[in-house]
């Protein structure tokens, strides 16, 4: 691969980076449990997941959810979650991705919807933070699109990135329409929360692996 200096990816954490989807789906269980909703399968989970989360809920119990329905579903997922995140890791390959990545000359960020306190230190203990030149988790309620998240994450990079260089991968449908609200590529896989038909309605590329995602992400970026 060539040397591309403005060439830049934005990672997706849960289900992209960090292989979450086990405890993803024990929570939400959890979750639905609360309400006596049946258990979900990953295939159901993929195939009806969306953003805003509550109206993920919604497909499911066929109303939105109460505003103290959605409290309490929220802080037993996250409960849950960060009890069985523990036995997660990266995803397969990603420590020689990001390597390569930046021995090519190129630059990378994490922006994910998962907490900024509960990210950063997390991103630490895996050893992989100096691959990055930023690294932003969520701020205020979750349950939200990563769009303006996404506005604030490449304000803080102008001068060092272009969004028409830029390449956001992830798993997750809201991944490519928070890059599409700035300018930037998008490139999809289909290893975490979404299934490949949901993914494809999006209209970006759609990948089966990580590392293919990276080449497409070249690819993009370099045709800015």
């Amino acid at each position: 691969m060539g040397t591309h200096t403005d060439a830049h990816i934005v990672w997706d954490w849960n289900g992209t980076l960090f292989h979450d989807v086990d405890a993803v789906i024990g929570a939400t269980n959890a979750a639905f449990a609360e309400l006596g909703l049946a258990p979900i399968t990953l295939e159901r989970y993929r195939e009806l997941y969306c953003v805003p989360v509550p109206r993920f809920y919604e497909r499911l119990m066929g109303r939105l959810p109460s505003q103290a329905e959605w409290e309490v579903m929220d802080a037993v997922f996250h409960r849950h979650y960060t009890e069985h995140r523990v036995r997660c890791g990266l995803a397969d390959g990603v420590e020689d991705l990001l390597t390569g990545w930046v021995a090519a000359g190129r630059s990378q960020s994490i922006l994910s919807m998962y907490g900024h306190e509960e990210l950063v230190p997390l991103v630490e203990d895996f050893g992989i933070s100096s691959h990055f030149i930023r690294v932003d988790g969520r701020t205020g309620p979750s349950g939200g699109s990563k769009a303006e998240h996404m506005v604030r994450h490449l304000d803080a990079l102008r001068g060092a990135v272009d969004p028409r260089r830029t390449v956001v991968i992830g798993d997750a449908a809201d991944d490519a329409l928070a890059a599409l609200h700035v300018g930037a590529h998008a490139v999809l896989w289909t290893g975490g929360s979404h299934g490949r038909a949901g993914l494809e309605a999006v209209g970006v590329p759609v990948v089966d692996s990580l590392s293919d995602a990276v080449a497409e992400a070249e690819r993009l970026a370099v045709s800015g």
